[in-house]
């Protein structure tokens, strides 16, 4: 028989482990971060420093890294959650080669910061911009860290609070806030846009004065009242040089479509358009902008015997009537070219008869004609600049594209192919394309197209009207 000591031994609980000390906090700081943190960081760093076609400022260059570093920090957060379901813990079983990885990552990401700054001081000299100084890569590293920082906190508390709620109460919070935003919040963004864009298109500029001329729109002559032209049709009509007639009929000018083609029509009859020996169907880009390089280069190539008549069917940029307004774009180019052409079919002198379109106006302008057979038959002859993606009619047509131009590499395919460089003008050191990279690089550099100077990027010069085919 078992004593009363011997059964309280038995019962008793065996002995607790020693508590293990804890660390002290500054250790914390002194530990290498998760592989999966280091990794996404160098990855996103990696990515955004990879070459570009235009020159990028520190500003640009730090929203950028911050981007794709948070979007790397997500993207590793999701996969380490996938890896603990099925109880594999990447910084447990390699803990001890997070300090050797985070020494490589740092050697990795000041490598690619010198390559990076060596290119970008390739393309401003290619350019002819100021190099970058000392302090560039001070300033994109102070932004990107604050940048990254803000959206890292804001994930956090995101996700705090779904923990409270709890899965359910935080899924259903999730769908209700995804409808909100898609019923509500776009709906007001997309409607607040609108009205920044059309305050823009009705504000008086007043360093432009009201043409006197009957050669042009928007005159006391004309049918189309100065105010109703919309900024960029002031622009245009306002600006020298004085040889070329200047017809364009704003979005305020007619309610539709197809009475501003018939007021062109007028128009170009008023001013003495016809009269001229040569017309030239100018599409604008989405905002109603003529590039008045172009016209200069007209006047040039015409001795100012010609009439340039375009229709503004946007006042949104390009980027914004590209993805929601394309086939706006394209009914104002054919509806206008057709009225045109028609007009002068019944004349029995009618005057040559040329289309010029840059950026969307290319676009819309090429999408008039079936094929490259039909432009030809149609026209004299046809100038693009700065086609997106190169997209258009080519042969018989004179093409102005940039190699640095963002606009010409940019489409989808971009992300699984290269893109087709043929009849390209090499103006800077172009980038080997990489899958994925170049998309998201290009796609940085739209931002800052029209930035680049004279003759770079989605900048054009004179040479849109001068280098004009002949028929």
């Amino acid at each position: 028989m078992t004593t009363t000591a011997q059964r309280l031994t038995d019962s008793a609980d065996p002995t607790p482990e020693a508590p293990q000390p804890k660390r002290p906090g500054w250790t914390r700081f002194t530990t290498a971060p998760g592989i999966g943190t280091t990794l996404a960081v160098v990855v996103g760093a990696l990515l955004s420093l990879a070459p570009s076609l235009l020159p990028r400022t520190a500003g640009a260059q730090a929203i950028l890294t911050a981007l794709l570093i948070s979007c790397a920090l997500g993207f590793a957060a999701i996969l380490r959650m996938l890896l603990r379901r099925w109880h594999f813990d990447v910084d447990e079983r390699f803990d001890h080669y997070r300090g050797a990885l985070l020494l490589a990552a740092v050697a990795a990401v000041a490598v690619a910061a010198w390559r990076a700054g060596h290119w970008q001081n390739d393309l401003r000299a290619a350019m002819g911009t100021p190099q970058i100084g000392p302090g560039y890569w001070l300033r994109c590293a102070i932004g990107a860290t604050l940048l990254t920082g803000l959206v890292v906190g804001v994930a956090k508390a995101l996700r705090w609070v779904l923990r409270k709620l709890g899965l359910l109460r935080g899924s259903a919070l999730g769908l209700v806030a995804a409808a909100v935003g898609y019923l509500v919040l776009t709906p007001a963004v997309v409607g607040w846009r609108q009205q920044v864009y059309a305050a823009a298109n009705v504000a008086m500029d007043p360093s432009l004065t009201q043409p006197v001329s009957r050669t042009r729109s928007g005159s006391a002559e004309s049918a189309v009242s100065w105010p109703s032209l919309g900024a960029q049709g002031r622009k245009f009509v306002s600006g020298g040089p004085e040889g070329p007639v200047r017809v364009y009929i704003g979005l305020d000018s007619a309610p539709d479509l197809e009475s501003r083609v018939a007021l062109a029509i007028r128009e170009l009859e008023r001013s003495g358009g016809l009269d001229r020996s040569n017309v030239v169907v100018a599409l604008p880009t989405g905002s109603g902008w003529i590039d008045a390089g172009a016209v200069t280069g007209f006047a040039e190539r015409f001795g100012g015997d010609v009439a340039v008549v375009g229709l503004q069917y946007s006042y949104a940029p390009s980027w914004a009537t590209f993805v929601f307004g394309r086939a706006d774009a394209v009914a104002a180019a054919r509806a206008l070219f057709d009225a045109v052409e028609r007009r002068l079919r019944a004349m029995s002198e009618p005057p040559r008869l040329f289309v010029y379109g840059q950026s969307l106006g290319a676009l819309g302008g090429s999408a008039i004609f079936a094929d490259d057979a039909e432009q030809d038959r149609r026209t004299c002859a046809v100038l693009w600049a700065g086609p997106p993606a190169g997209d258009v009619h080519r042969a018989g047509a004179t093409v102005l594209a940039n190699s640095s131009d963002p606009v010409v590499h940019w489409s989808p395919a971009l992300l699984w192919r290269a893109p087709d460089l043929t009849g390209v003008r090499f103006d800077a050191p172009v980038p080997r394309w990489l899958p994925v990279v170049s998309f998201v690089q290009t796609t940085a550099d739209l931002l800052a197209a029209l930035d680049a100077p004279p003759g770079h990027g989605h900048r054009y010069g004179i040479d849109q009207g001068t280098a004009l085919s002949s028929c």
